[in-house]
């Protein structure tokens, strides 16, 4: 039998793409655009039992991102990009306060191979919280937990369905779902917009909730200094990076994804590898690139340093229009006075 076919969004927000209709369900599920991805547990199981051809490589690969401490970040003033490791992100624009995907601590299957570059305790003043989407690598329940009683007046920004899952963890959090292509209403003396945007993922925390909550990725708009910043969240290479720009033209700054990528019949269609991230970056017109999802947790099969190393060779060469930026963790980049 069919599944029944439907479109979703949040009618309190406005849609920026003239037409969209909203995200496509089959049944319950969002589609990954078009059409339904769902990982293969056949897939899953060919990895696990089969040999890494660089598990040599990987064992003895022990880089990791410096670290560098960033706990007076918090109590700054001034606009500035931070990275927190893995796909996290300490971003102020225009006086307001931007926390991406926070894991601060260590899981079941999630180590983190380097410190913090601040106590947790040591996060506040966060205005906006933005999740991108669901996977415990990018929503961790103990790190939402300790940023809503440190930050009461904090709002998250998130995808459409993931409030239910959000208020499991932190029952006063207040949260305001988008789907692709709608911008969420910040007040309308807001002095940036921020617009949830396409990826190409899916959803996964539990046995039964498979694409169920919604993933994506997030642009924010500078109103005084009409900068664009992109954050990419976790998505393999597809059409939207072309989309995107169509609508908005080029990005000032992409914060994109380069590891998770190895075995590619596992990978590919979840994560870009270095090259695909250039790539993206380059169909974006980003005037500067920052690389994250790398080196903070061992996620698949490539060492740990090698997608650096190839992002690094790829711009070396020339195939990265933008300037690449690949700060230490807690380094404090100050984006406005960037060209």
């Amino acid at each position: 039998m069919a599944q029944r076919i439907s479109y979703l969004r949040n009618p309190a927000l406005p849609t920026v793409r003239p037409g969209y209709p909203g995200n496509k369900l089959f049944g319950r599920e969002f589609a990954n655009g078009e059409e339904l991805f769902e990982p293969s547990f056949g897939t899953v199981l060919k990895w696990q039992l089969e040999t890494n051809p660089q598990k040599k490589e990987k064992q003895a690969d022990t880089w990791a991102p410096a670290v560098v401490d960033c706990t007076a970040a918090f109590s700054a003033t001034e606009d500035m990009l931070v990275w927190l490791g893995h796909a996290s992100f300490l971003l102020r624009v225009n006086g307001v306060t931007l926390l991406f995907d926070p894991v601060l601590f260590s899981s079941l299957g999630l180590r983190h191979r380097h410190a913090l570059p601040c106590p947790p305790e040591a996060i506040r003043s966060i205005d906006y919280l933005l999740l991108s989407h669901g996977h415990r690598d990018h929503l961790d329940e103990k790190s939402i937990k300790l940023l809503a009683r440190q930050n009461p007046q904090m709002q998250v920004l998130t995808s459409l369905r993931m409030t239910p899952l959000l208020r499991g963890m932190a029952t006063g959090l207040l949260v305001q779902e988008a789907g692709w292509w709608q911008q969420y209403d910040l007040g309308p003396d807001a002095p940036i917009e921020i617009t949830y945007l396409p990826a190409s993922h899916w959803h996964r925390r539990g046995l039964a909730d498979l694409n169920q909550v919604l993933w994506g990725s997030f642009l924010i708009r500078d109103k005084r200094s009409e900068k664009l910043i992109y954050f990419a969240g976790d998505t393999a290479y597809a059409d939207h990076f072309e989309a995107i720009e169509a609508r908005f033209g080029p990005v000032d700054i992409a914060l994109m994804p380069i590891g998770a990528y190895k075995p590619a019949y596992m990978m590919a269609k979840s994560h870009v590898n270095p090259h695909e991230a250039a790539k993206a970056a380059n169909v974006l017109r980003a005037g500067h690139v920052v690389p994250m999802h790398y080196g903070t947790f061992s996620l698949s099969d490539e060492p740990a340093s090698e997608p650096l190393r190839q992002l690094q060779e790829v711009a070396a060469g020339g195939m990265l229009r933008g300037e690449l930026h690949a700060p230490a963790v807690g380094e404090v980049l100050r984006w406005p006075e960037w060209e």
